[in-house]
């Protein structure tokens, strides 16, 4: 199995550079050229084809869109997910602290899966847990108790009753807000991010693979005389960061066009 792992790309505006550098990554990946973009001797240099692309939350600065109202900026890397979609690479989504309510599009219409908060996943023999991380601290109560307004069935109903162009304009907001909530030292967060993978470990996961605190990091443990590895994927902000897996490995990765 061969597997790709990207978060935090926080797309507004399709002429930012961090959307257009995507829109190559992706043209990359369905161009079988993902071990050209991994720095190690290990892997081969054969072009291949990918099995999995997970998306790990906070692909958009913000959501907030209709089945049939989709923020114009966001339809350009939305088509090329369908087009990698269609030619075999299963796309997944896990929800961010920036998107979510995205089921309604794109598992309802699209057929893309979406994660709400996180995933249990196969990779080959290892069980494997996938989540944004914005949870991964639970002593930001101000955060936890925003989120979950936020994510409430009330809230939904009401937002579905505002014009679009008023919505996008209240999402960019929350945006902000969110941002504001979970400022903190990108070390601190790793941290704790590593606390809760190894409470995980002990659950009998082999990997824990978060986004959320925009550094990329890739650990390996032993825990119980088992080998555990945790991941944190960067951002496509500032590192143009992506984990890739093959044959029970883990290799991180930095995007730079060719």
């Amino acid at each position: 199995m061969k597997t790709i792992f990207i978060s935090d790309a926080h797309l507004k505006r399709s002429t930012e550079e961090r959307y257009v550098q995507l829109m190559n990554f992706l043209n990359d990946i369905k161009d079988g050229n993902a071990r050209f973009m991994v720095n190690s001797d290990e892997l081969g240099k054969d072009a291949v084809s990918i099995d999995h692309l997970y998306i790990v939350g906070d692909l958009f600065d913000f959501w907030f869109c209709e089945k049939d109202k989709i923020y114009p900026e966001f339809k350009l890397i939305i088509n090329k997910l369908i087009e990698l979609h269609k030619s075999g690479i299963n796309v997944h989504l896990c929800e961010g602290n920036h998107d979510f309510f995205m089921k309604e599009y794109f598992s309802d219409v699209l057929g893309i899966e979406v994660f709400e908060e996180q995933a249990d996943i196969k990779l080959d023999n290892l069980k494997a847990l996938i989540a944004h991380g914005d949870m991964a601290d639970q002593t930001n109560i101000k955060y936890i108790l925003f989120r979950k307004f936020l994510r409430s069935r009330i809230f939904y109903s009401f937002q579905r009753f505002i014009p679009s162009s008023i919505r996008w304009a209240l999402a960019s907001l929350s945006s902000r807000a969110s941002k504001e909530m979970t400022i903190e030292d990108g070390g601190v967060l790793v941290e704790k991010m590593i606390s809760f993978a190894r409470e995980r470990f002990k659950e009998d996961y082999d990997a824990v693979i978060l986004g959320h605190c925009h550094e990329p990091v890739l650990r390996h443990y032993v825990a119980e005389g088992k080998s555990k590895t945790f991941a944190a994927l960067g951002d496509w902000i500032r590192h143009y960061s992506f984990l890739y897996y093959e044959n029970s490995k883990f290799f991180l990765g930095y995007y730079r066009p060719h």
